[in-house]
């Protein structure tokens, strides 16, 4: 038919689809690399997939963030990352199909993309220069694009424009060509095209890896010093805290293997030298503390447990350091606050805010502003420079991170970032026990089989931990040696199986007051997990 032979000539002429949509991602892609550099030079968390993803978490619901945590653990942030990813490249893709025949919608949507990215990072930083990030990606994008897209269409160019060049074939096969018959290698110009802003990407990406490593390296950043000795050291624990039962928890957890849920898609590396926090609010003196003041002030080391409200019944987020600081008492005394304070309230170097209890900071609990842990300087992902901890509250009301300004304050004036999505405002850890050892669906070999696992109740302490076997009798454990009421505690049940099979385990703690942990399952939100920590395993003949 006369008009087929057109329509086939007019498809020949078209880039095809995979071509269309690989132009769309590279050059976003190319944006990207170019604002990770930029925003290594400026302000890191203005990296546009870092600041989109910032905001996902600021906007998910309670829900999304708790089923996130318990799905993926600490890979919930890297999981994010690739959702945004995956929405990004989807954009991009129809940016890319449609930029062959309709160039303005591929610029208008990258520049709509920039925007997005530039909003995200003004709400994550206040400093204008967070901007500069977005405005690369979008610059670059979109000049990546047009160059692209010009090249395509002389390569693929248009039969209602120039019919003739379109439909005449060339009298030449490739294969025949000069270059071939030589054996040299000529790259093909979609390559060319395709391959300068996937390279730039990578180069990029790549330079502002490295120029972060520059400028927040330990050594650049001041996370190469030596702790003073505190004034006040922690007790020697006492002999036989820990129990020597294979697979049981360690007593004392290593600083890299500390349970980590927060907010910081990117983790604040921040430079001591620059770092400061201020303590005001209702105070009578104000005061502006640098890290060297911290350390010029009388120290005090304890071993203290820190627990995750959103740990589930028999979770991880759950470890236990020797922690170095300044009691906050002996800052309180220094600054003096007004009688009308009711709340701590803290912002930190990631955008979250806490509130903590005045009450449970003031009580002689060991309630510090920390810059060590286990004898050497917070490690970066553990809240360096420094941070708060207040033993017996969870960590979402107690524990900031990368703190960066403290005031004293009322729960009517300031509402922190947790309770604004529903969670509890005074959230004291719960009784809770966790069966280590044997694993779940684990088999074992018949005879003498021992259980084991963790108790805490900080600030309270654990009295009894009882275990059930399929039912039967509650049975008490055996104790290790106390550490004391902010730390956790080791148990252990041996017991002569009868054969082989399944075998159902329970496990309930009794903490220092006398209160036993109720058997019914709650989910975390608002204020923890309640419920028996329970198991089956396997007995094999």
């Amino acid at each position: 038919m006369p008009g087929s032979h057109g329509r086939r000539a007019a498809r020949s002429c078209t880039p095809p689809r995979w071509l269309r949509g690989l132009t769309g991602v590279v050059c976003a892609a190319a944006g990207i690399g170019v604002a990770h550099t930029v925003a290594a030079l400026t302000v890191p968390a203005a990296s546009p997939l870092l600041a989109v993803g910032s905001v996902a978490i600021d906007a998910a619901p309670t829900p999304v963030k708790e089923f996130a945590v318990r799905t993926f653990g600490n890979a919930d942030k890297p999981v994010l990352l690739a959702g945004v990813g995956l929405v990004l490249v989807v954009a991009t893709v129809v940016l890319g199909l449609q930029s062959f025949r309709r160039r303005w919608v591929g610029v208008a949507g990258m520049v709509a993309l920039a925007a997005v990215a530039a909003a995200a990072a003004l709400s994550r930083s206040p400093e204008p220069i967070a901007v500069l990030p977005a405005v690369a990606a979008g610059a670059v994008a979109t000049a990546g694009l047009l160059w692209v897209v010009a090249g395509l269409r002389s390569s693929y160019p248009d039969p209602e424009v120039a019919p003739e060049q379109a439909r005449v074939p060339s009298a030449v096969s490739p294969l025949d060509s000069p270059q071939v018959r030589s054996g040299r290698f000529v790259p093909s110009r979609r390559g060319v095209l395709i391959g300068g802003p996937a390279a730039l990407a990578a180069v990029g990406v790549g330079g502002g890896r490295v120029l972060a490593q520059l400028r927040s390296g330990d050594e650049a950043i001041g996370r190469d010093r030596t702790l003073p000795d505190a004034a006040d050291p922690a007790d020697p624990l006492p002999d036989g805290v820990q129990l020597e039962v294979p697979g049981i928890t360690p007593f004392r957890t290593a600083s890299a293997d500390f349970y980590r849920v927060d907010i910081a898609l990117s983790t604040p590396r921040i430079d001591v030298d620059s770092w400061s926090l201020p303590i005001g609010g209702l105070v009578d003196n104000p005061v502006t503390l640098r890290y060297e003041d911290i350390l010029d002030m009388p120290l005090t080391e304890r071993w203290i447990t820190l627990t995750c409200v959103s740990n589930p019944v028999g979770g991880p987020y759950v470890s236990t350091g020797r922690w170095l600081g300044v009691p906050l008492l002996d800052l309180f005394e220094q600054v003096g606050v007004q009688p009308e304070a009711n709340q701590i309230f803290t912002e930190s170097a990631d955008g979250l805010t806490m509130s903590i209890p005045l009450d449970a900071a003031t009580d002689g609990r060991d309630a510090m502003l920390v810059v060590g842990l286990n004898g050497e300087q917070l490690p970066i992902e553990r809240g360096f420079p420094a941070r708060l901890i207040v033993p017996g509250l969870f960590g979402f009301v107690s524990a900031a991170k990368w703190i960066t300004d403290m005031r004293l304050s009322t729960y009517a004036a300031d509402v922190a970032y947790w309770t604004e999505r529903d969670w509890a405002t005074d959230a004291p850890v719960l009784t809770q026990t966790r069966i280590d050892v044997p694993g779940s669906l684990e088999r074992v070999p018949a005879g003498s089989i021992t259980m084991a696992g963790v108790a805490w109740a900080q600030h309270r302490g654990i009295e009894k931990v009882e275990v059930r076997i399929d039912d039967g009798d509650w049975q008490e454990a055996e104790l290790a040696a106390d550490g004391g009421v902010d730390l956790w505690r080791h148990w252990r049940l041996d017991w002569e199986s009868t054969g082989a099979g399944r075998h159902d385990v329970q496990v309930r703690a009794t903490d220092g007051t006398g209160s036993t942990q109720p058997q019914e399952r709650t989910d975390p939100v608002p204020d923890g997990a309640r419920g028996w920590h329970s198991i089956a395993f396997m007995v094999e003949n």
